[in-house]
């Protein structure tokens, strides 16, 4: 069932068109990721569809009595109120305000049997019961509770609650006002890996419909079925999760250029044609030459030209000057603040040239761990020991090394003075500041903006050790996929507090669990932390099964894998026939009569498309069924 639809939406804001021709349909059960660089128009779309913001053009169409509730990426939530008490006035305001009356009523009843106010009673009171008014209360305990908070952390005020927390207070109030979508704006941000793991298993269990703005590819993976990507104004639709839209997102690029270097090529000979015909000027050569211009007439009608890339930040760390072996040693460091410890028993060791990631819980002292070892913070105990040559720069996830009034150009002058007014503008440029931009005053800039001015100064510094307190905050796909590629190339030393998981998985060569208590390390990447982290619950578990149990596993485990080898051969078989039919189709296309004849070409490439994407299919096929029963081996 269709719950949604948008019909030819466009949005302008002055001279800048950020929507253009867009159109989809949102059905029942709907869990859907929308993509898009950062200004792409997202969050413009979710207000539109929501009614906070009207569209220049086009229509938005709503099932009837369709309700909506939405949360915004930036909405402040400063209320005193306790945690119990935004669910209850955000959800059953209605309840509260008729439960009001019907006690004023009530107590005018005593002594007024006034007709009129008896019947507005009885109807006030049926009205009050249909809409929940004698659960309300309960559940909003209910949901608060259902949703992983505890009773102490419910009677909470609003902004004593962590992110995490606050983030299931909202999603209590959305679910209770018996939303039929739910509009969510970066629910990631500020959660930490395990709020974020809880957040996917509701959303994965979840009935309702979801559309979802977010950069974390981990979470889109596992919870969307649908990707809307917004780019250039327009919007295009993939079904699958993130990875497959990546997948079929390249190939349909791939073959629009293909495709639109073909047809230009045509159009070319034929133009060619045209001119020669025209020389000629008789009336034969003339029917040839407007013969051949309604042959480009079509081949134009349906010539799709490839889309421009979107601009993304490119740039490189390098180092001043490399250090020695042991970057930095930590041993038995505590910090405590107004008596209370924040941690205890810190030990830990760099070397040069790791890529370590700093993983706990938020609250556990990350940030000021990094305070600490920046000289920012004073400790209370413990001893910390820098290698020689180590030059540190540090990256501030709240971005408080910024000077509001500055302008972006004045931010990089003044903090790295030794640079001429080219090389700052060329760096700026790498991260999309160009022209009249690097004057802009850093307080009007947008969390990603400010968070590539602080990137730029940590490429200008070339220090050759990094500590970076979650980096990939604020920014888009692009220029996270940009941020990592520049990180794999840094021939430095990191240190990094990450809560996301791709971007972990790709870098980490150690890993470190932080605890109030101490310090935990994994000397392997991302996946061999998961793997150790979880290695004694999982032999716990093993210990628990009965024989009986262990054997019913073990021949169900045999059976898998031997369908994964069955598997794996069809797919072998298959790639090789396709790889054969892929040489046939290429002697073909080289053939002199055939590429003269531009509907035969046109059919061999399209036969030459298909064939590619089959392959490519059961490469993927081939790689993920052979990774996985590698692992069972």
């Amino acid at each position: 069932m269709v719950l949604l639809s948008a019909s030819h939406i466009s949005k302008s804001f002055g001279t800048e068109q950020i929507l253009k021709n867009v159109s989809f349909n949102v059905e029942e059960g709907d869990k859907i990721g929308i993509l898009g660089m950062n200004g792409a128009g997202k969050s413009t779309l979710f207000k539109i569809i929501t009614g906070a913001l009207s569209c220049d053009e086009g229509e938005i169409f709503k099932a009837r009595q369709l309700k909506i509730s939405y949360m915004e990426q930036f909405a402040e939530i400063n209320s005193e109120r306790t945690a119990y008490d935004e669910v209850l006035y955000g959800a059953f305001k209605e309840c509260i305000e008729l439960e009001a009356e019907l006690e004023m009523l009530q107590a005018e009843l005593e002594t007024d049997h006034d007709a009129e106010k008896i019947s507005r009673y009885d109807r006030l009171n049926n009205e009050f019961i249909e809409k929940d008014g004698l659960l309300y209360k309960n559940l909003t305990t209910s949901a608060l509770l259902g949703l992983g908070l505890t009773k102490e952390e419910i009677s909470l005020p609003m902004t004593a609650l962590s992110g995490g927390q606050r983030t299931r207070v909202m999603l209590a109030k959305m679910i209770l006002e018996k939303a039929d979508i739910l509009l969510l704006d970066e629910p990631t941000n500020h959660l930490d890996i395990s709020a974020i793991s809880w957040l996917e298993n509701f959303l994965v269990g979840y009935k309702g419909t979801v559309l979802i703005i977010t950069h974390d590819r981990f979470f889109l993976d596992k919870t969307t079925n649908r990707i809307f990507d917004i780019s250039h104004t327009k919007l295009k639709e993939y079904r699958g999760n993130y990875s497959k839209y990546r997948k079929e997102k390249e190939l349909f690029e791939a073959s629009v250029a293909k495709e639109y270097a073909l047809k230009t090529k045509e159009i070319s000979r034929l133009e060619g044609i045209i001119a020669q015909q025209k020389q000629w000027n008789r009336e034969r050569n003339i029917k040839t030459a407007e013969s051949k211009q309604k042959a480009i007439d079509r081949i134009k009608e349906g010539l799709i030209t490839p889309e421009e890339a979107e601009k993304s930040i490119r740039f490189k760390f390098s180092i001043r000057e490399g250090c020695g072996f042991d970057v930095l040693t930590v041993t038995d460091l505590g910090k405590s603040f107004d008596g209370v410890p924040l941690f205890q028993n810190i030990d830990f060791e760099i070397k040069k040239g790791e890529r370590t990631f700093l993983l706990g819980p938020n609250g556990c002292g990350k940030s000021t761990l990094f305070h600490i070892l920046t000289g920012r913070q004073n400790y209370d105990k413990g001893n910390i020991k820098r290698g020689s040559r180590v030059e540190i720069a540090y990256y501030d996830q709240h971005q408080a090394d910024l000077s509001p009034d500055k302008t972006i150009f004045d931010e990089i002058s003044d903090a790295l003075p030794e640079l001429d007014n080219t090389t700052i503008r060329c760096a700026l440029a790498a991260f999309l500041f160009t022209g009249e931009d690097v004057f802009k005053q850093i307080s009007t800039l947008s969390g990603g903006e400010r968070a590539r001015v602080c990137l730029t100064k940590l490429m200008l510094s070339k220090a050759n050790f990094l500590l970076l307190d979650e980096p990939t905050n604020h920014l888009d796909i692009p220029s996270k996929e940009a941020l990592e590629k520049a990180l794999e190339g840094y021939d430095g030393t990191l240190l990094i507090v990450s809560h996301d998981r791709y971007f972990i998985n790709r870098l980490a060569t150690k890993v470190y669990e932080m605890s109030a208590t101490g310090m935990k390390g994994y000397a392997g990447d991302y996946a061999y932390y998961l793997d150790h982290a979880q290695q004694k619950t999982e032999e716990t578990v093993k210990k628990a099964k009965s024989g009986g149990e262990q054997y019913r596993l073990n021949k169900e485990f045999e059976s898998q894998k031997r369908k994964l080898k069955t598997k794996i051969n069809k797919a072998e078989e298959e790639i090789a026939r396709l790889e054969k039919e892929a040489e046939e189709l290429e002697i073909r296309m080289s053939d002199p009569e055939i590429q003269n004849n531009y509907e035969k070409l046109m059919e061999l490439s399209k036969a030459m498309e298909q064939n590619t994407q089959k392959s490519e299919r059961l490469m993927t096929e081939w790689e993920e069924s052979l990774n996985a029963l590698n692992e069972m081996s």
